[in-house]
């Protein structure tokens, strides 16, 4: 996707800090953060919804959703995280390539995520 904002940071045409980059995903920080701990897991393959994905897509954000689990210590969420996706407009889905918000590095409330996003 020619205008898409992840696209274009996972091509490299947008610079950011990138805290884990494989095959499958990139994590970064998120620009406005809800919480002392604020990342964006993305995809590599660019798709919006659940429903675009194929079979192998599910396999691999299903990969990509372990390997978080895996790096939850190193990224500051030893205590736990909230972990959210956005689905489509009335989600407030504002960058339509999936990607996974992981929150935490606090005691979470609603007011971490709910409000103002």
């Amino acid at each position: 996707m020619n205008d898409c904002v992840f696209c274009k940071i996972i091509d490299g045409d947008i610079p950011s800090e990138k805290l884990y980059e494989d095959e499958l995903m990139i994590i970064i920080k998120d620009i406005a953060p809800k919480a002392e701990k604020h990342y964006l897991a993305i995809p590599k393959k660019h798709y919006k919804l659940f429903s675009e994905m194929t079979e192998q897509d599910a396999a691999d954000l299903g990969k990509c959703i372990r390997k978080i689990g895996d790096l939850a210590d190193s990224l500051g969420l030893e205590n736990g995280f909230r972990f959210i996706i956005n689905q489509g407009d009335d989600a407030e889905q504002t960058v339509f390539h999936l990607h996974m918000h992981l929150i935490g590095g606090q005691k979470l409330t609603t007011r971490n995520y709910l409000k103002d996003h």
